[in-house]
């Protein structure tokens, strides 16, 4: 497509474009397998000199055609599709971290990736530092070690709903000459566009908006192309030494902007295995192809919410960067002008117990543990997902023990306050 088109056509569009007589709708292509007239044909695939399918564990047509779409999206130069956003942060890190190395971390982070992060990782000997996400220039560049290979941060933090200011962080990150790897999740392409505030990398967990029908487990890692790896050889020889397991091939000689997804299919995904299946990308194209419409509804109704809640004298307090006292309102106006998400949290005077008692009176808002998907939902971590820690440890970790977190959906906005509200006077 040679017109720069804009992101709502990006979504509907972007990604598959079929010739003369080939199926309009991407196609899944259920095949584990494909096959070649001669064994040089195949030899050429296998060593990275030509580019095409063999087996579906590196690359399959259909998961092609939906990490081309969202790299559109993103404005990266490639991007590759994983199992899931868990394992769509593992490879980021370890396809330019070994053993022996470090980075340095936004402490506002899902569970599960600090938990990835601190605890796995360091099994592995890989290191890691937190910092908060509101910490100065300073103090984060005093995280920063001779062996420190990223930093990384999410747009909005899951659940604690803050915001990175991308800006700061890719100063940082440039200046100690290390990529900045950015989860936008939340936010999406549609709201955020990391890659122009200075991210190199981002990641994905498509299960939410992208996906937006709670249908498949999913992830993606997107690269800018704008990060100089050989300026910094050093640093990142897996990138810009010989591979001795591809003959000896260099990425960035051989791959140029495309070293590092190269590398991380060829390599990583080879050897660990973490795919999305052709059926799963399938249902994520479609998803993908409403993101545009879906995600100002998430929002408007979110701020609909946000203001009910701040109005209502049950509620302890509201976290939502779309209110004006919001200590995040103006970082979010920058970044994400036309609106964040659709997550919010609260919390209810009367604590944990009295949160418990609203989520138990809900009748069509639903008890699970998800977030960003069309229907509205609940969750309280305390109870939940982070059930395992004491009150002190909650805190420790950015979750209080009263926090709801509430993801609003795309129901019609009156019909979402009322269950609200009905649950409040419970």
């Amino acid at each position: 497509m040679s017109q720069k088109l804009n992101l709502e056509t990006l979504c509907v569009q972007a990604g598959w474009t079929p010739k003369k007589g080939e199926p309009r709708v991407l196609p899944i292509y259920q095949s584990t397998t494909f096959k070649y007239d001669t064994s040089e044909q195949m030899a050429r695939l296998f060593d990275l000199e030509d580019s095409g399918y063999f087996y579906t564990r590196l690359q399959n047509p259909t998961n092609d055609a939906v990490a081309a779409k969202i790299a559109a999206l993103e404005g990266g130069v490639a991007a590759m599709l994983t199992s899931s956003g868990q394992a769509a942060n593992f490879y980021a890190i370890f396809n330019i971290c070994q053993a022996g190395d470090h980075f340095v971390c936004s402490s506002a982070i899902y569970g599960g990736t600090f938990n990835l992060f601190a605890v796995t990782l360091k099994k592995l000997g890989i290191e890691v530092t937190f910092i908060s996400p509101d910490a100065s220039e300073e103090e984060i560049n005093a995280a920063f070690k001779p062996n420190t290979k990223a930093l990384f941060g999410e747009t909005i933090s899951n659940p604690s709903l803050e915001v990175l200011d991308i800006e700061k962080f890719a100063r940082v990150a440039h200046k100690n000459g290390v990529p900045l790897i950015v989860d936008n999740t939340f936010p999406t392409p549609i709201n955020c566009r990391p890659f122009e505030w200075g991210a190199d990398i981002v990641v994905h967990s498509t299960t939410k908006y992208m996906d937006g029908h709670a249908t498949c487990v999913g992830g993606c890692i997107i690269d800018s192309g704008n990060f100089d790896w050989d300026k910094y050889a050093d640093k990142f020889p897996g990138l810009c030494t010989p591979d001795e397991s591809y003959h000896g091939l260099t990425y960035t000689k051989a791959f140029g902007k495309g070293a590092y997804i190269t590398k991380a299919t060829a390599q990583l995904m080879r050897d660990l295995g973490s795919i999305q299946s052709p059926q799963n990308a399938f249902l994520l194209n479609i998803g993908l192809e409403t993101l545009h419409l879906r995600m100002p509804r998430h929002c408007s109704n979110a701020q609909k919410v946000a203001e009910y809640l701040s109005n209502n004298d049950k509620v302890a307090w509201v976290n939502y960067c779309g209110l004006p006292d919001n200590k995040y309102y103006e970082l979010a106006k920058k970044y994400m002008p036309n609106g964040s998400c659709g997550v919010i949290s609260f919390g209810l005077k009367g604590g944990r117990d009295e949160s418990i008692k609203f989520m138990d009176s809900l009748k069509f808002v639903a008890i699970v543990t998800h977030v960003a998907d069309a229907r509205t939902c609940v969750l309280h971590p305390a109870s939940h997902t982070h059930r395992q820690l004491s009150d002190e440890q909650l805190i420790e970790a950015g979750v209080r023990p009263d926090l709801i977190r509430l993801s609003v959906g795309i129901e019609n906005i009156d019909d979402i306050i009322a269950d609200i509200e009905q649950a409040l006077n419970a």
